[in-house]
């Protein structure tokens, strides 16, 4: 008698299993018109809104579709349905679920005419605004004006400067006072300002390297300026009076 080896429980199965290969390519085919007709919808919206980046929420009887785009470009198309349902119909990351996607495409139709109904309601909004404006003020007097002053500080402080690298030779160095309750601060390199700034920390740089001051600084603080001068010479003379005296 010969042996029969037993059968297996994969020998037993005989009925072929199913592939999705079709209901896969049905939602890919779905999927991707949308996206093409979506994309043309987020570039409009893109223009309408003025910017390359956003989102619009559409309402339709049966949920909400949101529209978001990135670059001008659609970044994902989501609906939510009034009954629970929450797909990305459109994503970077991931596909729908098919059946979620044939229950969304029942109000696809809805959310493209909101999208048309949304623009149609601008038409027109812009009619009757002005096309001609007041002729622009120049600020070349004030600014002429703030540079001159702002030119004479920058002198003063320059002199300053020499004066204290001829004391302190050195590459780098400050000189502070307080005047009339402000903090001033001359910082130079070598015998030339780098800046002069009032108010400490985060204060007003009056003289600088970048950028001048405003005309309305200018006129808060030129005033003090000519007491942070007098400062700096009441010093250098003190400096000449502790030398008084020394022979050698």
């Amino acid at each position: 008698m010969t042996d029969t080896a037993p059968t297996t429980d994969t020998e037993r199965v005989t009925v072929p299993v199913p592939t999705a290969d079709a209901t896969v390519a049905e939602r890919d085919r779905v999927v991707a018109r949308v996206r093409e007709h979506a994309g043309r919808l987020a570039r409009e919206l893109a223009r309408l809104q003025g910017g390359d980046y956003g989102r619009r929420t559409f309402r339709v009887d049966g949920g909400e579709w949101t529209l978001k785009y990135e670059a001008g470009d659609l970044d994902f198309l989501r609906f939510e349905g009034r009954s629970g349902l929450d797909v990305y119909v459109v994503s970077q990351k991931t596909d729908p679920d098919a059946a979620d996607l044939a229950t969304a495409m029942d109000h696809y139709e809805a959310f493209a005419e909101a999208f048309d109904a949304h623009v149609d309601s601008l038409r027109g909004v812009l009619d009757g605004v002005p096309e001609t404006f007041p002729d622009v003020a120049t600020t070349g007097e004030v600014a002429a004006e703030r540079d001159r002053i702002v030119s004479r500080m920058h002198d003063a402080a320059d002199r300053m400067a020499a004066e204290l690298h001829r004391v302190e030779p050195t590459e780098y160095g400050t000189f502070g006072t307080t005047v009339a309750g402000t903090r001033w601060e001359l910082k130079r390199e070598a015998d030339r300002a780098s800046y002069v700034r009032a108010g400490g920390e985060g204060g007003v740089y009056l003289v600088s390297q970048y950028a001048p001051p405003s005309p309305g600084d200018v006129r808060t603080y030129a005033p003090e300026f000519r007491g942070f001068v007098e400062a700096f010479n009441e010093e250098l003379a003190e400096l000449g009076d502790a030398l008084d005296g020394v022979e050698l």
